[in-house]
C-alpha cells in the first residue's frame, strides 16, 4: 500500500500503527484528512493503493515460494534498519532459510556498474569470495555486472549472500538472472520491500539502495560512473554512519570516475577482502602486512649497507676512499668488505674491491647469504 521510502506515511505509521492507518485510509470518516500533511490530492492516491491492497493474497503468494514477511518487532527483524527513521521499510518479504537478522549482523554490500568491465567483474567476484571465506555475508542487488559477480563469488566459495531486490521476491528480475536468483533463494536470502508480483521502476531501484546501505556494516563500490545508483548507496551508508569504500580503477576509465570521486571525499580505498574486513570487522581483524620482495641486501646492517653503496658501479674502490664515502674508519670498512665478500656482494682485486657481477653475486648469495 505504501511506496518504499515514504517518510510522510512512515510518520503516520509510527503515530497510529499499521491497522489504524489502513482503517483511516479505507474508511471515509474524516480521520484520514486529519493526518499531518495530508491533502485531498494525496489522500486520493493513498486510497487508490489502499483499495488495491490484499494482505492475505500477498502472504499466500510469498508462502507459495517458500517465503515469509518480516516486520519491525519480529525476532528476525534487523534492528539496524531502524536507523532509516521514518524511511524505514514497513516490512521485508524474505525467501530463503537463513535468519535475516543474524545474517545481517556480519554483512558487507558489494555494488557497482551493471555494464562493468572484465576488471570490475573480477574484482567483485574476488571480493565476494574473499569476504565469504572470512565468514561475512555478501549483500548486493542481483543486477547484471558487479552485483551478479559478487553474488557468484560468494556462492563459489560456499559462502553466504543476500540479494535485495527492487521488485517482488517472486519476480525474476533481471530475467537473465533467473537461475542465479533461484540459487540465492536455495543457498542464501532474497529480500524485497515490495510485496510479491511487484515490478521494478527507476525510483524503486534508488530507494532499494537505502535498504542495502542500512542493512550492512559497509558498502564497497566496484566501478561506477559519476551518475550511479551505487554511489547513492555509498553516500547513504556514510549518512547512516557506515563505511563507504571504493576499489580504484584506471584513471582513463569512465566507469572508475565515480569511484575515484568517492575516494577523493570520505570513501576509503580498498583492494581486497582483508582490507574491507579491517574496516568493518572487530578489533584485531587486521590484514597481513604488505611489503615488496625481500632482497639479500635488506638484511645488511646500516654500516655494511653504506660500505656496499660506497663501491663504484664500475671499476675498483679502495678501503680508504670507501671509508670516507661511507662515513666510517678504514679498519671498519675493511672488516665490512670481508663480510660482503662472504655474502657474495663484492670481490677483491689487488688492493681494491669491486662489485660482484650480478650472475656471480646471485649464486654466491644463495650459497653464503642469509
Amino acid at each position: 500500500m505504501l511506496e518504499p521510502g515514504d517518510e510522510r506515511a512512515g510518520r503516520w505509521l509510527r503515530r497510529t500503527g499499521a491497522v489504524e492507518l489502513l482503517r483511516r485510509l479505507t474508511v471515509e470518516d474524516g480521520s484520514a484528512e486529519r493526518l499531518p500533511g495530508m491533502t485531498a490530492f494525496r489522500l486520493g492516491g493513498y486510497r487508490l493503493r489502499a483499495a488495491a491492497a490484499e494482505p492475505e493474497r500477498d502472504l499466500a503468494a510469498v508462502a507459495a515460494v517458500g517465503g515469509r514477511f518480516v516486520c519491525p518487532g519480529d525476532r528476525e527483524w534487523p534492528s539496524q534498519l531502524d536507523d532509516l527513521g521514518d524511511a524505514r521499510p514497513v516490512g521485508l518479504w524474505v525467501r530463503g532459510r537463513p535468519d535475516l537478522r543474524l545474517w545481517s549482523l556480519r554483512s558487507v554490500a558489494v555494488v557497482g556498474a551493471r555494464a562493468c568491465t572484465p576488471y570490475g567483474a573480477h574484482m567483485a567476484a574476488t571480493l565476494g569470495s574473499g569476504l565469504a571465506e572470512r565468514g561475512w555475508v555478501v549483500v548486493s542487488g542481483a543486477a547484471f555486472g558487479v552485483d551478479g559477480s559478487a553474488h557468484r563469488g560468494a556462492l563459489a566459495a560456499g559462502g553466504a549472500t543476500t540479494a535485495v531486490l527492487a521488485c517482488g521476491v517472486d519476480v525474476p528480475y533481471p530475467r537473465g538472472h533467473a537461475e542465479l536468483l533461484g540459487r540465492l533463494a536455495q543457498q542464501g536470502l532474497v529480500v524485497a520491500e515490495l510485496p510479491p508480483t511487484s515490478h521494478p521502476t527507476r525510483s524503486r531501484f534508488i530507494l532499494r539502495n537505502r535498504v542495502i546501505a542500512a542493512l550492512t556494516r559497509g558498502t564497497v563500490v566496484v566501478e561506477a560512473e559519476y551518475r550511479s545508483g551505487s554511489l547513492v548507496t555509498a553516500r547513504q551508508a556514510q549518512r547512516l554512519g557506515r563505511f563507504a569504500m571504493g576499489v580504484p580503477g584506471p584513471a582513463t576509465s569512465g566507469l572508475s570516475a565515480g569511484v575515484h570521486e568517492l575516494l577523493r571525499g570520505e570513501g576509503v580505498l580498498v583492494t581486497d577482502a582483508d582490507e574491507v574486513v579491517e574496516l568493518v570487522g572487530d578489533i584485531g581483524d587486521l590484514p597481513p602486512v604488505r611489503r615488496g620482495p625481500v632482497l639479500p641486501r635488506d638484511h645488511l646492517d646500516a654500516v655494511t649497507a653504506r660500505v656496499l653503496e660506497a663501491l663504484p658501479y664500475h671499476g675498483v674502490g679502495h678501503p680508504r676512499d670507501l671509508a670516507r664515502t661511507a662515513g666510517t674508519s678504514a679498519d671498519e670498512t675493511l672488516g665490512r668488505l670481508y663480510e660482503l665478500h662472504s655474502l657474495g656482494f663484492v670481490e677483491r682485486e689487488g688492493d681494491g674491491w669491486r662489485l660482484t657481477l650480478p650472475s656471480v653475486r646471485n649464486d654466491d648469495a644463495r650459497r653464503g647469504g642469509p
